[in-house]
This record gives C-alpha cells, sequence and structure tokens, in this order.
C-alpha cells in the first residue's frame, strides 16, 4: 500500500511535468505572439502549435483525474479552497482556445487583434496562475483540522508565490522562444532569435532571485537534499540542462536547445517534488495538519485499479504524442492568412 501511494505520487507529478513541458512552449508562443506585428508572421506562429496544442492539454486533464482519483482529498482541498483562482485559470484556457479556433475565421483587422490580445492575454495568466499555485504549495498554506484551506483568496497572491509565478511565466516565455526558432525559418526565425537571449537572461535573474528566497524563507523544501545527498545529482542536471540552453543556440542547434529547455522544466519539477515528498499540501503553521500521501490517498483497491489503467494507457498517450509530433516535424509555411 506504501509503495502505491508513492508511485501514484510520482506519476501524478510526471502528468502534470508532462503537461508543464508540452503546454508550457504553447504559452510561451502566446506571449510572444503580440511581438510580431505582420500578420502573416502571427499565422505563422499559430501554425507552430496548431497542431499539437490541444493533444497538449491531454496531459493536463490525466492529470487531474488522476489527482482526483488517487488523492480526492487533495482534490477537494485544493479545488474548493482556490476556487477563485481555479476558474480564472479555466476562463484563461477557455479564451485562449478559442482564440486560436476564432482568429482567422474573419478578414477584418480589428476582429484578428481582438483575438491576438486574448491569446497574449490568456497565455500570461495561464503561466501565472500555475506558477502561482506551485509557489503556495512550496511555501504551505492554512489548513484548518479537516484538512480543508482555512484563508482567503487574496493570501494566494503573496510576494513568493507571484515571484515563483514570475519565474514560470520567464520560463515559458523562453521555452516558447526556442521552439518557435526551432520550427520557424527565414525572417521571422532571425528576429525571433534575437528573442531568446533575452528570454534566457530574464529567466537566469528569475531563477536565482526565488532560488535564493527559497532556501532564505522556506528552508524545508532544501531538507531531503540535505538529508540525502545523493540527489543533489537532480539540480546539478538541471544547472547543466539551463547552462546548455544558450550553447547550443550559439552554436545554431535549436533542436537541442530545446530538448535542454525540456528536460530543465522536468529537472526543476523533480526538484519541487523532492522538496515536497511526503506532502501534497503542506499545512502551516500546523504541519501536522498536512495533506500527505499517507493521509490523502484512496483506498488500495483504487490505487491497483488505477496503476493497471495507467500500465495501459500512459504507453498510448505517449504513442500518440509522439506520433503527432513526428507526423508535424519540419519548418510551418503560410500560404494564405
Amino acid at each position: 500500500m506504501g509503495d502505491l501511494r508513492v508511485i501514484w505520487f510520482w506519476l501524478v507529478g510526471a502528468l502534470l511535468a508532462g503537461y508543464a513541458v508540452l503546454d508550457g512552449f504553447d504559452f510561451g508562443v502566446g506571449m510572444l505572439h503580440l511581438c510580431s506585428r505582420d500578420d502573416a508572421d502571427r499565422r505563422r506562429q499559430l501554425n507552430a502549435i496548431g497542431p499539437v496544442w490541444d493533444g497538449n492539454e491531454v496531459w493536463l486533464v490525466t492529470g487531474g483525474g488522476a489527482l482526483f482519483a488517487a488523492f480526492p482529498a487533495v482534490y477537494a482541498t485544493v479545488l474548493s479552497g482556490f476556487y477563485l483562482a481555479f476558474m480564472l485559470l479555466l476562463a484563461a484556457l477557455i479564451f485562449r482556445a478559442v482564440a486560436i479556433e476564432f482568429r482567422s475565421k474573419l478578414p477584418m483587422p480589428w476582429w484578428r487583434r481582438t483575438w491576438d490580445v486574448s491569446f497574449c492575454a490568456s497565455s500570461v495568466l495561464c503561466s501565472l496562475l500555475i506558477g502561482v499555485a506551485l509557489g503556495n504549495l512550496a511555501r504551505g498554506v492554512p489548513l484548518g483540522p479537516d484538512g480543508e484551506y482555512a484563508g482567503t483568496c487574496l493570501e494566494l497572491l503573496n510576494p513568493y508565490a507571484l515571484l515563483v509565478g514570475a519565474t514560470t511565466v520567464a520560463l515559458f516565455l523562453m521555452h516558447g522562444a526556442i521552439y518557435l526558432v526551432l520550427k520557424t525559418e527565414g525572417a521571422l526565425q532571425a528576429r525571433i532569435q534575437r528573442w531568446v537571449p533575452r528570454t534566457i537572461i530574464g529567466f537566469l535573474l528569475c531563477y536565482g532571485l526565488v532560488t535564493m528566497v527559497t532556501l532564505v524563507y522556506y528552508p524545508r523544501m532544501a531538507e531531503p537534499f540535505r538529508a540525502h545527498p545523493a540527489l543533489f545529482v537532480i539540480p546539478g542536471l538541471s544547472l547543466l540542462a539551463i547552462a546548455n540552453i544558450p550553447r547550443e543556440i550559439a552554436h545554431g542547434r535549436p533542436f537541442r536547445a530545446f530538448l535542454s529547455s525540456c528536460a530543465a522544466i522536468a529537472a526543476l519539477l523533480a526538484l519541487f517534488g523532492i522538496g515536497l515528498f511526503p506532502a501534497l499540501v503542506p499545512s502551516v503553521p500546523f504541519p501536522e495538519r498536512s495533506l500527505t500521501v499517507y493521509n490523502a490517498a484512496s483506498s488500495p483497491a483504487t490505487l491497483g485499479i488505477m496503476a493497471i489503467v495507467a500500465a495501459i494507457g500512459m504507453p498510448l498517450v505517449l504513442a500518440y504524442t509522439v506520433g503527432i509530433y513526428w507526423i508535424f516535424r519540419g519548418k510551418v509555411r503560410v500560404d494564405a492568412a
């Protein structure tokens, strides 16, 4: 039973990490959308994510479903306590999808401009809210004796959570810029290549700041690494992946830079998961009220059945994802805007 609970902690984490890696560059493309003033260039940027963006969101749906089934108490506490924040995230995801689909339905400039702004703003908001959620989990939230959230929505917008949110925005912005370099060509690619160093610098500044603040004010996140020094290989790999991004860009290898960016996101979320474990929702100032893998998991029968379903379903999701990216590999072009 203990093994299954731990396994599902990391499986849910892997699903959400897959979503961050795959939909993260979609958010980055959206945030960069208004940087191109030419309508054809904006169409090319949309075409770069057009075949894959909706498939990428399957990982979020799957991760949310797995969280609901494996840790229902966590699902109930998070969605009820962060209700307004999640409704805002849902609205942003909806407007982002509608903007992608509706932008080219009519040729009028005002119509396209409206949906371009909606696409950009919703991408920024989604990225910020995801980061704010991670920041609050790292910081800890007030939970009552019944495990319910005991704070207010405004308390979630604390300085540390907003800093993690800004770091997430910077990370996805860099990730999206690298993806566009990989998928575009000509003058558009040359222009985006000039954006990449700025996005890297912005991310590094945010990353350095959030790391220092976490170590100073929330040392709990570093305790597993002090207790198990072998785990320092994870932050080492994270730093190597981040350092390799500008190197690959400078050598004109955007695919390797994109892989390094993916590895950096996965490693950073692994650091987050290690620092959080075994808690799923840490409680402050009463840590004994925290929801953990041991007191918030479903029954052994449920976890066992889910493990069988996951063993069948996850390879199918992976195969679908790989197949779509293989089919739509290569550069994007626009014949008619």
